[in-house]
């Protein structure tokens, strides 16, 4: 497969998920309005969503596949597969804690993201919650980014 064929997959897959993103919120906002618990879906999601940036699609990717090819190209497929199972135990091990530590500290991360919502008791736990429900999702994202890494 050529590179302007894989470039050309890949852009047109981010093209899709943009699209269906906009849909999603353009529904969101159709049948649910807005109140209370849309802005703490918002909100909800934000976080999560910056830490994925960076730990899943952004600057981890960009950096470990340059290191990966390296350790594949000068080092024995040992130390290369050592190389991957550290940094796959690193990665787990802080996005897992990031994790842990984003869902128990979910209301002190909302109020600082959305001071707002707590002058709205019920939106401000809403948006505390779905927050505790969101931040596993960094983790699993983390460890789909490593492996596409891998793969590149």
């Amino acid at each position: 497969m050529s590179i302007f064929r894989s470039a050309a997959v890949i852009s047109g897959m981010t093209l899709i998920s943009r699209i269906t993103g906009l849909i999603r919120d353009i529904l969101i906002a159709r049948f649910f309005g807005v109140n209370g618990d849309t802005d703490a879906y918002y909100v909800a999601f934000r976080l999560p969503n910056l830490l994925r940036r960076l730990f899943a699609e952004g600057a981890f990717q960009q950096a470990f596949v340059p290191m990966l090819a390296d350790a594949k190209s000068t080092k024995a497929q040992d130390e290369a597969k050592t190389f991957i199972d550290r940094v796959a135990s690193l990665l787990a091990s802080v996005v897992l804690l990031i994790s842990v530590l984003g869902s128990l500290c979910a209301p002190i991360l909302v109020w600082i993201i959305a001071s707002g919502l707590y002058e709205e008791p019920q939106t401000f736990t809403t948006a505390s919650q779905l927050t505790r429900i969101m931040f596993p999702y960094i983790f699993f994202m983390s460890m789909v980014a490593l492996s596409s890494s891998i793969l590149n």
